[in-house]
């Protein structure tokens, strides 16, 4: 399990939970699960497009990745924003349809795009995973306090001057470009379980937002973790276990504060 080839699966693993941990928290602090499902399914579209034309799969999925995003900001305006999701996604889907009828050699990697292949993660690939992981979290760095507080009182970051149309719009920008990492190593369906389980149990723990912050960190990691060694041992795809693993994580959290809400105050820590 800790043999050379697995190498890069583990460091590809880690740069993607510590990132998917740190987005996913606003992710699930603004209610915004519907968008990071549906951007990484949309983004899945464009990797097979990149494959039609003969270009980096990566580019493909950043290209549509950030297209959806800036699609759902934009119709945002004019309708509500499930809607928005909605009709992006659809648009997404239906492109990677036509792609995928267009193209026969790009068949026998959809199953890896769909439910994740972190095992194939070439050395080739690591620079530009980790060159985009900078970019997301030096931008998820700069935004964070206006995104904090548009988060939790859209009305008090408009009195305070935040423009928040613009934070919306950078917020799906990072989204975005987790969701282009993440498609390869978890895989398009399952890519949102890993920005919302693990957060939402975070949430769920503590109200306070840096805490809560590096406990989505935390959980995304031990999750992803735990997901590639089920994944080397029983040869399934990575992508179940993030699933399961992630809807596990928030049960044994809600769970857990279930039992702290039935115990006596007078109790003995």
């Amino acid at each position: 399990m800790f043999s050379s080839f697995m190498t890069n699966a583990w460091l590809s693993g880690t740069i993607i939970a510590l990132l998917a941990g740190s987005v996913g928290f606003f992710v699930v602090l603004r209610g915004s699960a519907f968008a990071a499902h549906a951007i990484p399914n949309g983004a899945f579209a464009g990797a097979a497009g990149a494959n039609l034309i003969g270009v980096n799969p990566l580019v493909g999925l950043v290209v549509f990745a950030l297209g959806a995003a800036f699609g759902i900001s934009a119709l945002s305006r004019r309708t509500r924003s499930d809607v928005a999701t909605a009709l992006a996604l659809v648009m997404m889907l239906a492109l990677g349809a036509a792609f995928l009828a267009t193209s026969n050699a790009y068949e026998p990697a959809v199953n890896a795009l769909l439910f994740g292949e972190i095992l194939g993660v070439s050395s080739s690939e690591l620079l530009p995973v980790a060159l985009l992981a900078v970019v997301c979290v030096l931008g998820l760095s700069t935004l964070y306090r206006p995104l904090l507080l548009s988060s939790i009182s859209p009305e008090l970051a408009v009195a305070k001057g935040v423009n928040v149309r613009v934070i919306d719009v950078a917020f799906l920008v990072v989204v975005a470009l987790s969701s282009a990492l993440a498609v390869p190593v978890v895989g398009a369906l399952l890519t949102f379980s890993l920005m919302v389980g693990p957060p939402a149990a975070a949430r769920i723990v503590t109200s306070r937002p840096l805490r809560a912050l590096a406990l989505s960190v935390v959980f995304s990691v031990i999750t992803l973790w735990a997901a590639v060694a089920s994944s080397y041992w029983t040869n399934l795809p990575i992508g179940f276990f993030v699933g399961t693993m992630s809807a596990g994580v928030y049960l044994v959290a809600r769970g857990w504060s279930l039992a702290q809400s039935r115990r006596p105050r007078g109790a003995l820590a």
